[in-house]
């Protein structure tokens, strides 16, 4: 079992007592610590007494429902992530869904295997976001330093190097085009043409040459991906 998966709970939410116990199921079995509730009133009252790493949450529920449960944490301040899954599979149901602050959306019937890679996701993003550092075998990026360290060797890298580096990094294998890089490192206003990024992407690979752990790979007429060799 993957000892990392063991430490996490997630708290299934849901008023179908069948629906609750397939998804607990699962979720058990692949390892994750499971608490239900029957609804979003219960599911608050589980928050109150245990940490929760994560919330796979029922739209439609008597009491508290899914749009309403998710609105409340958020305007708490609370982060949760939360995946939800619903019988309503109209683009307007999910927007709503990420309109009141949902991490992701799913449509029933749930595709398992899909389920749990959604999660892996969305509790891999969770932890790079609380902790600002990614790992990848011996390499640790620090968002607060803008350090790139390798056993005693240490790097500061400029800004939009760290920063683009630190984006590639935390979505492995993600395909990522020109423009949005641009957009989300140099800001959408920014007057930096698209072959900045490029330029930047070099220097990264410069840098990072003799680092076997992960490489930055061109995808032709897309744009690039981080790999991790590890």
């Amino acid at each position: 079992m993957d000892e990392v998966i063991s430490m996490f709970q997630i708290l299934v939410v849901d008023d179908d007592r069948n629906t609750r116990r397939l998804i607990q199921a699962v979720l058990e079995q692949s390892g994750y610590r499971v608490l239900t509730a029957e609804n979003g009133e219960a599911a608050l009252a589980v928050l109150d007494k245990e940490y929760i790493d994560l919330v796979v949450l029922d739209v439609m529920m008597p009491k508290l429902d899914g749009y309403a449960f998710t609105k409340l944490l958020r305007e708490a301040n609370n982060n949760l992530p939360i995946l939800m899954i619903s019988a309503r599979q109209m683009p307007a149901d999910k927007k709503q869904g990420f309109l009141v602050g949902t991490d992701d959306y799913m449509t029933k019937p749930i595709d398992e295997e899909e389920m749990l890679l959604r999660i892996r996701a969305l509790l891999r993003r969770a932890k790079i976001a609380s902790e600002r550092k990614i790992t990848v075998g011996a390499v640790v990026l620090d968002y607060d330093s803008f350090t790139v360290s390798r056993n005693d060797e240490v790097q500061e890298l400029p800004q939009k190097e760290f920063l683009l580096l630190y984006k590639l990094l935390s979505y492995p294998g993600k395909i990522f085009t020109r423009i949005q890089l641009m957009d989300e490192i140099w800001g959408a206003d920014s007057d930096t043409g698209w072959e900045t990024v490029t330029v930047h992407v070099g220097r990264l690979r410069k840098r990072f040459q003799n680092y076997p752990e992960f490489s930055i790979e061109s995808v032709r007429g897309l744009g690039y991906k981080a790999v991790k060799h590890i």
